[in-house]
Parts: structure tokens; C-alpha cells; sequence
């Protein structure tokens, strides 16, 4: 018999010893902190002498530095890499928005990994892989939902989140009001392991920060800028760095309630980025920010801490990324993987306690809008075939292609065979035409409603076509509403799956000008329709009250959004649109619609 089959033979035993050796110790709990468009250089501990991040980096002081770790140059994508562990291509996951987010259903999940095994779990924040049932937080692995689960929230002071699929105005600051959750989650499960998610809204725009914070930075000198200076806006950078201290004051606030009750030594605690900075800013020389393959633009910081079993202070210098976190973090919990797909990543836990075991060489790559990068212990190749030393030339100032030609010629075939592999073209150095999370194309993918165990599906005008005169309210559709709605002509369409053939409440968040009360709408599916009047009227003003800093001219200015209760229709099981339009406009517009709730109230 040969050593393979013997290894084969006894592997199955040697693995349920480890697990059930951990078993038998306390098992620990886990908080997972991601910042959401924090770069690399945001912090206090990388030498930021503009910002003070004291709780983040006594994460780094008291356990370990991934000190080259890459995440993806947007959102979604790294969110769906730490769930999986597996490049987000294979996920399903091509957008930051109007259901490109969508991680795809056979996909298996952190979450569910320490669901299954008796943990407590709660996600507590931004999600941005999926909105409705079972795409949804709940349906992934968590017991416990609370906060946004599309991409950027057009409302940080008195947000309106969701709680288990309802929306509820809250009081306070959105990281304030998030972290105040998580703590309760804490509190609850104290006395049994748990693994809390705490998924930041900062510093994402809009530049939204509370005064006390906003005081401090308001004229302070920025003397430390980003690496092409012309390109910085400093109120939007003192705007980012007010953000981090508070985000680093909730931070703050977790580790204390876990120190209270005296949980920090056998929880694991950790701290990351979704991607680079959304801002020029200083990034200690580093080419790139969010958006881009380039180093700045997937570098984030990442800090491990579990007092009871890793080191203190250690820094592990080999590459590592988001896909790595999911082996990693189950394998310390002693827990196990769900699901047969294969991992891209690997465990970490013997560089995070500093054996001496091998480790081979890898590659890491990124991906965004047809651009392809592959990162090395010491080179990166960018998307356009330029070669760096990133040992030599941290900034990615020289191109040495034509001195490593065998390196050049090495990672150009490697970042070819794996876009093939995610993507079925072999294109590189190109744009494939396709610019995933740009523009208004909605997702062709279907979205489910009527699942009995989770009867309610909001269905926001991110997700929505608009068709006719009909437009967004702004070019970012995560936190949108259709407006310009004038005429007959203009609808809306949501592409539906329909699981349970029933009778639907439906409730339309909208606002409509008290003069223009009063038009005919109709809410159709196949042969079933419903219609209504839009009444009474309802036209708050904008919000003045949301914004430090002018609002990006991409993203929507909110108000206050009445519901409209429409009435109950009959949806048939099965696929098709769902089209709200207009039979009679007696004034000048019908409604601006925030969003459409389908709940199912009887089989």
C-alpha cells in the first residue's frame, strides 16, 4: 500500500482528534470589525500622524499584523471573499448594486460554518451580498440581522435600518447605532460561544460625521497627503479621518464590553478593510485607491488577536487576503468548513503562531472592471502587463518587465489562465467590455419572494428598471428612488421569482406634491392586478441635516417616505415582472417611489 493511501486512510481519524481535542476546550468567540472604505494609511499604528486610532491598533500591539494583506478594490466583492473564502467571480458576485451584489445560493458561508456548529450569530451593519430571501443576512449563516444590506446608505444621522426584514427609524449615528446592537447581541450570548459581525458604514460617503468628531478636524493642517497631491479634496480627507476616530471609538466600546465580561482572553478579534480608500489621501506612497488593482487600491490593514493562544505584537510578512480568513478563522475555532467547493485560500494559523512549518509561495489576484492584477511575495503585475518590485518600489514608480522578463512572462500567463478561469476569457491587459457595478443594469438574475419562513420581501428601487420618463435620483443606485414619474407612459419593472402562489400585501414607500394627489396606479404580474389611489400627499423637503460635506453629486439626497398601503394582490408561483405603472395622472407627476414590499399573508 502505498504512503498516499495510507495518509488517506487515517486522515479522517487524525482530523476528528483536532476537532474533537478543541472540542473539549472552551470554544472561542469571534468579532469580525470591517471597515468600509478605510485605506491602509488610516490609521494611527501605519503612521498617520493626522488621525488617533488607539483601539484599532492595540489590536496590532496585543496579537497579530497580516502586514501584506489584499482585499478587492470594491465592496461587495471582499464582503462575498471573508463569507466564502473563495474569489468572488466563482460567487456570483459581478456589482456593487441593483442585485449584482448577489452572492449565488450554493454558496456556503462563514456564518453557517459556526451556526452549524452551536454558535450564536449576528451581523450587525452593512451586508452588500444580497437583499431579499435567501439572499438575505439570515439565510447565510446569521440568527440575528440589524442595518443595510445594499451597498453605500444615503442616510447616517436618524437612519432608517432594517431589523429581521422591517424597516425602523433609529436614533443617533449609524456606527453608533449599529455598534449599540452588536453590544446587546454580546450581552445576550455571553454565556455561550458566539461569532458577531460588525460591518462598519465608514468612512464611505457620504461625508457624514457627528460634530464632536467633525470639531477636531475641521481646520486641522493635513501635512501628510496622498501620493498624487492635486488630486486630494483635504475637507474630504479630515472628513474620512473623523470618521475613523469614530469608528475607532465603537471599536473601542466592543473591546471594553468584552474585557467587562472577561471574554477578551478567549475571543478572536478581527480588524479589516473592504478596499482602498474612497478619497486621494495619503496612503503612504502607494499607487492606487479604491477601485484600482493597483497596491493602494487592495491593500488593508489586518489585525488577529486572541490573547490565549497567539502572540502579541507579531508582524507575518508573507501576502495574504480576504479569501484567506474563512480557513483561517475556522480552523483557530477548532470549526468546520461547510460545503464541497474547492477554497481559494489557506489556513494562516501557522504564521499567526510563528511555526516553522513550510509555506509555499503563492499568488494573489485582484480583479475589477475587466482589470486583471497578480500580486507576489515581491512583484505585482497591473492590468496593464507592467511589472513591479514592490520590495524596491513600494509606489510603482518603475517598470521592470524587461529585467525580469522570465517574472513578466510567468505572472502574464498566470493572470491569463485565471481569468479564463473566472471568467471564460483569456483577455489581459484589455477591457472585456464589461464594467461590473457601473452604470443602471439591473441583474437579470430573478429576485425571489414569497418564502413562507421569511414572508416579507422589500423590493427597493436599486432593483428596479426604470422604463419610460422614469429616472433615478441619482447615478448610484444603492440608496436611489425613481422620481420624474409624469405620464402613462412611465413605469417601473421588478423582475420577480415568485416561490409561494398566494395573496401579497402590498406597501409603497413613496412622496407625491399635495397638488398632485390623486393618480390611478396599477400594480400588475402576469393576469393579477391591483390598483389604487396615490393619496394623500406627502412632499417633505430634503434633508438638511444629514451632510458635513457636500454630497457627491452621484448619490441621492434623502427626505421622509410615507407608506402607501396599496392593497393585497394575488402572485402566481413563478417568474415574470412585476410593473407599477400610471392609468391616470391628473397633476403633474404620480409619486417618487422609494421602494415596493411584497409580504405574503396567506398561501
Amino acid at each position: 500500500m502505498n504512503a498516499v493511501k495510507i495518509v488517506g486512510m487515517f486522515l479522517p481519524i487524525l482530523l476528528g482528534s483536532t476537532f474533537h481535542a478543541v472540542a473539549a476546550a472552551p470554544r472561542p468567540n469571534m468579532v469580525v470589525f470591517l471597515a468600509d472604505d478605510a485605506g491602509w494609511g488610516d490609521y494611527s499604528r501605519n503612521g498617520n500622524l493626522q488621525v488617533s486610532t488607539p483601539a484599532i491598533d492595540s489590536l496590532a500591539r496585543d496579537g497579530v499584523t497580516l502586514d501584506r494583506f489584499y482585499v478587492c478594490p470594491v465592496c461587495s466583492p471582499t464582503r462575498a471573499e471573508l463569507l466564502t473564502g473563495r474569489y468572488h467571480p466563482r460567487t456570483g458576485v459581478r456589482g456593487v448594486s441593483t442585485g449584482q451584489e448577489r452572492m449565488d445560493l450554493d454558496e456556503r458561508t462563514i456564518a453557517e460554518a459556526f451556526q452549524a456548529a452551536g454558535y450564536a450569530t449576528g451581523a450587525f451593519g452593512k451586508w452588500h451580498n444580497g437583499s431579499q430571501w435567501p439572499y438575505h443576512p439570515m439565510a447565510r449563516g446569521f440568527d440575528d440581522y440589524f442595518g443595510h444590506t445594499s451597498g453605500h446608505w444615503g442616510e447616517y444621522f436618524d437612519p432608517p435600518l432594517e431589523r429581521r426584514g422591517r424597516m425602523e427609524r433609529t436614533q443617533g449615528y449609524i456606527v453608533d447605532v449599529c455598534t449599540d446592537e452588536a453590544l446587546a447581541f454580546i450581552d445576550q450570548n455571553r454565556a455561550k460561544p458566539f461569532f458577531c459581525y460588525v460591518p462598519f458604514t465608514t468612512p464611505h460617503s457620504p461625508w457624514a460625521v457627528p460634530e464632536e468628531d467633525w470639531k477636531r478636524f475641521q481646520d486641522k493642517p493635513i501635512p501628510q497627503t496622498a501620493t498624487q497631491p492635486a488630486q486630494e479634496d483635504l475637507d474630504h480627507t479630515r472628513c474620512a479621518l473623523a470618521m475613523m476616530e469614530n469608528q475607532d471609538r465603537n471599536v473601542g466600546r466592543i473591546l471594553k464590553k468584552l474585557a467587562d465580561f472577561q471574554l477578551a482572553d478567549n475571543t478572536i478579534v478581527v480588524y479589516f478593510s473592504d478596499n482602498g480608500p474612497n478619497s486621494a489621501r495619503w496612503t503612504g506612497g502607494m499607487k492606487g485607491r479604491k477601485g484600482s488593482t493597483d497596491e493602494g487600491g487592495v491593500r488593508s490593514v489586518c489585525f488577529i488577536r486572541w490573547p490565549a493562544h497567539l502572540p502579541s505584537g507579531r508582524t507575518v510578512p508573507q501576502i495574504a487576503g480576504a479569501i484567506d480568513l474563512l480557513p483561517t478563522l475556522t480552523a483557530l475555532a477548532g470549526v468546520a468548513p461547510l460545503g464541497d467547493k474547492p477554497l481559494d485560500g489557506r489556513d494562516l494559523s501557522p504564521l499567526l503562531r510563528g511555526e516553522a512549518a513550510p509555506w509555499p509561495e503563492r499568488m494573489i489576484f485582484s480583479t475589477w472592471a475587466g482589470r486583471v492584477s497578480v500580486r507576489t511575495q515581491q512583484f505585482r503585475l497591473d492590468a496593464t502587463g507592467a511589472l513591479y518590485d514592490m520590495a524596491a518600489d513600494p509606489g510603482q514608480t518603475r517598470n521592470v518587465a524587461n529585467e525580469h522578463p522570465e517574472v513578466a512572462a510567468r505572472l502574464t500567463q498566470a493572470a491569463t489562465d485565471w481569468r479564463t478561469e473566472m471568467f471564460g476569457t483569456a483577455m489581459f491587459g484589455t477591457d472585456t467590455g464589461a464594467k461590473p457595478g457601473r452604470g443602471q443594469a439591473v441583474d437579470p438574475r430573478p429576485i425571489p419572494v414569497g418564502y413562507p419562513e421569511f414572508p416579507i420581501t422589500m423590493l427597493p428601487a436599486r432593483d428596479g428598471e426604470p422604463r419610460g420618463g422614469v429616472q433615478r435620483s441619482s447615478n448610484a443606485p444603492n440608496c436611489s428612488y425613481f422620481v420624474n414619474w409624469t405620464d402613462q407612459e412611465g413605469h417601473m419593472v421588478w423582475n420577480l421569482d415568485v416561490q409561494t402562489t398566494g395573496d401579497y400585501e402590498v406597501v409603497i414607500d413613496y412622496t407625491c406634491p399635495l397638488p398632485d394627489a390623486g393618480s390611478r396606479i396599477e400594480l400588475s404580474c402576469g393576469d393579477n392586478r391591483l390598483c389604487g389611489s396615490v393619496t394623500p400627499g406627502w412632499n417633505p423637503p430634503l434633508y438638511t441635516n444629514q451632510d458635513t460635506l457636500p454630497r457627491p453629486p452621484g448619490e441621492s439626497q434623502m427626505k421622509e417616505f410615507r407608506p402607501l398601503m396599496l392593497g393585497t394582490i394575488r402572485l402566481d408561483k413563478g417568474t415574470g415582472p412585476l410593473t407599477l405603472r400610471a392609468l391616470e395622472v391628473p397633476g403633474r407627476s404620480v409619486m417618487d417611489v422609494r421602494r415596493v414590499t411584497l409580504t405574503l399573508v396567506k398561501p
